[in-house]
């Protein structure tokens, strides 16, 4: 494909519609019905306990994002680096490595919107979601834009690890550790002070749950701690300010992983420049 002649929004609508083609010709319906079956089993696995006790809600909406971001890491982990020897023979036939990013973006934000389409229905299928939302006047909204949120920024993140490494193996075996490390460090399995704090800033996981949180008031006194049903002593004693139901503390998560979305299509771009200096 010559591009020397060709704007680079010109180029990125050309590399969105060969991304739909590929998607169609390859099969590509696989990382929608792989949403599905996850979606699915996450939510009738949480369904029966969510809004029931602090610790069921909480543990609920942390299975939740952490689908959420499996599902987003799994559609692009292998997006660029399979097409590496194409993308460095059309980038020195005029092909801007920004075009080629976006017009990834772009497919893969639109996956990712109907994969959060279908994650949201599945869990309403089990949940019983609480109804009024901070922003909005229904809670299924924001639920619906921090799931998008949070599986596009792990599927952009995922593109941009495919953006680093050169192999589809180097892609898998890096995988593992990048989902534990967004685990580890979502704040729930364990508590987080210090210099953990301040790396746990730097993951999707840690903002994601914080929103799940929020929009699902786990500050909320009407949540016990399932302890509390043998020990009705044992009570909550402060507020969690992670999970701050105000509209501010939400629009500034949301802003947060909105912001992962620029930095991890950046970091790609940026990346990928290099592909002319790989070694043969």
């Amino acid at each position: 494909m010559e591009n020397n002649k060709i704007s680079r929004f010109g180029q990125v609508i050309i590399y969105v519609k060969k991304n739909f083609r590929l998607f169609f010709s390859e099969k590509g319906w696989g990382f929608i019905l792989f949403g599905l079956i996850i979606s699915l089993l996450v939510a009738w696995i949480v369904g029966d306990d969510m809004f029931q006790t602090y610790d069921a809600t909480r543990s609920g909406f942390f299975t939740i994002m952490s689908a959420c971001i499996w599902i987003g890491i799994f559609n692009s982990i292998q997006k660029v680096c399979k097409e590496r020897d194409i993308i460095k023979h059309e980038h020195r036939s005029g092909m801007h490595i920004s075009s080629y990013i976006v017009a990834h973006v772009i497919h893969q934000g639109i996956i990712c919107l109907v994969q959060s389409i279908i994650m949201l229905l599945c869990c309403m299928l089990f949940i019983d979601f609480n109804e009024d939302g901070i922003i909005f006047d229904s809670s299924l909204i924001e639920y619906f834009i921090t799931i998008f949120l949070t599986i596009l920024s792990s599927d952009i993140m995922g593109l941009a690890i495919s953006s680093i490494v050169r192999t589809p193996n180097t892609a898998m075996t890096v995988m593992p550790f990048i989902l534990i490390i967004q685990l580890i460090m979502s704040g729930v399995l364990f508590s987080l002070e210090g210099i953990t704090e301040k790396i746990a800033n730097l993951t999707i996981s840690k903002w994601g749950m914080e929103a799940m949180g929020s929009i699902g008031n786990l500050n909320d006194d009407s949540l016990p701690l399932k302890i509390s049903a043998i020990f009705p002593n044992v009570v909550r004693l402060e507020p969690e300010d992670a999970y701050e139901y105000t509209s501010e503390h939400l629009l500034k998560v949301w802003i947060v992983m909105a912001l992962f979305v620029i930095i991890f299509t950046i970091i790609s771009i940026i990346a990928l420049e290099f592909v002319d200096y790989d070694k043969k």
